[in-house]
């Protein structure tokens, strides 16, 4: 005979399994909102200096100074707060070159941390965060997303930071919105560092390279709008007549 095979019993025992508590769930989820809630107080109560009070604070770290100025820009960056004064004070401190280096590398890792963020909080949460944003930032992103990020990142005035809670929360890719960041953001950087540069020695040179990097970035902004526009649904894909 063979055995009989109690379904009843096997269900009481598995239920009668003590549940175990995630706690790597709870802790993640505790730092996500810690983290978001220090974001929000330094929105409302950190204001940051001018660019030549920010450059002696930075300049006081002495060989440590450019770690301390990538921190804060990625910082800034994660945040609503413009990076505009950052990326200026870079060509105060700096230089052109080694400025722009640095301004590109902090104003990535903010853009990246922020992405990240926005994934761990979730759509939802994102949503709500973005606020008066949310509509024009996920109409954009969930139909082109890599064209839809270096032309957002590229309009006159629009912040980076919805941007990349934008990107996290309305499934732009990682490796599309890394590149598309690199190249969106690489021109303005250059022209606001230049404009450091300039006010620290004035000369023919930044004023030209201030010059370069907005026609650069206007031109991007056009190819990039017309990139999206063409990638839209219905807009790039014409029905063939029969």
């Amino acid at each position: 005979m063979s055995p009989v095979h109690d379904d009843s019993a096997e269900s009481v025992a598995h239920h009668a399994q003590p549940q175990r508590f995630d706690w790597e769930a709870l802790l993640r989820n505790t730092a996500l909102v810690i983290v978001l809630l220090l974001l929000l107080w330094s929105v409302f109560n950190v204001q940051l200096p001018s660019a030549s009070r920010l450059r002696d604070l930075i300049e006081a770290w002495g060989w440590a100074a450019w770690l301390v100025f990538i921190g804060i820009y990625a910082v800034v960056a994660m945040t609503p707060i413009p990076v505009t004064v950052m990326a200026v004070t870079g060509g105060l401190l700096f230089g052109l070159v080694e400025g722009t280096i640095l301004s590109v590398i902090g104003v990535l890792i903010g853009c990246w941390g922020a992405y990240w963020l926005a994934r761990g909080l979730g759509r939802e949460v994102t949503i709500k965060l973005l606020g008066s944003h949310n509509r024009n930032v996920q109409q954009h992103l969930s139909q082109a997303g890599f064209q839809a990020v270096v032309m957002l990142r590229l309009l006159p005035g629009f912040p980076y930071w919805p941007v990349n809670y934008g990107s996290g929360a309305f499934g732009v890719g990682q490796r599309e919105f890394m590149l598309a960041s690199l190249i969106s953001v690489v021109p303005g950087q250059v022209s606001l560092v230049a404009i450091g540069s300039f006010i620290s020695t004035p000369d023919v040179l930044h004023g030209v390279v201030v010059v370069v990097g907005w026609i650069i970035v206007l031109v991007l902004t056009i190819w990039a709008y017309r990139r999206w526009n063409a990638a839209r649904p219905g807009i790039g894909s014409k029905a063939q007549p029969k």
